[in-house]
């Protein structure tokens, strides 16, 4: 008998992931939980609560994470189904006003297409580094 894979529960829940870009420079934070990802760099993001679309949860969440708004969101990438069921979805956001803080990681950077090819990301942001670097570098 043929084995199934489990395939993401959409309903269950979305995670969302920002791809904030200025002057070529993309906008990473550093994750201080749990224990086995601490340290590592990730777009920054969160899980949509009930009833709220991505583009409400990317604008929310980067309030609380980075105090600051942004408008936009389009996809980026591949979605990558969590263990959870939930799926995680990146999102390409323009940054509106602010400038961001770290209010919920240790830090945050900006990179280019180069120290992005080299930072430690994330297993679940991996995939997106192709897509990434087209945005970086003005490539289509």
């Amino acid at each position: 008998m043929p084995v199934r894979r489990a395939r993401p529960d959409i309903e269950s829940g979305e995670v969302v992931a920002a791809a904030i870009i200025v002057d070529g420079r993309l906008l990473l934070a550093q994750r201080t939980r749990p224990p086995e990802l601490a340290g590592l760099w990730e777009l920054p993001g969160g899980k949509a609560e009930a009833g709220e679309t991505a583009r409400d949860a990317l604008r929310r969440e980067l309030r609380e994470e980075l105090g600051v708004e942004v408008t936009g969101g389009d996809r980026i990438g591949d979605d990558v189904p969590l263990p959870d069921g939930r799926v995680l979805r990146a999102y390409r956001v323009e940054l509106v006003s602010g400038t961001p803080v770290a209010l919920d990681h240790a830090e945050v950077r900006w990179v280019d297409a180069r120290e992005l090819r080299d930072i430690e990301l994330v297993g679940n942001d991996r995939g997106w580094v192709p897509h990434l670097l087209r945005h970086l570098t003005g490539a289509s």
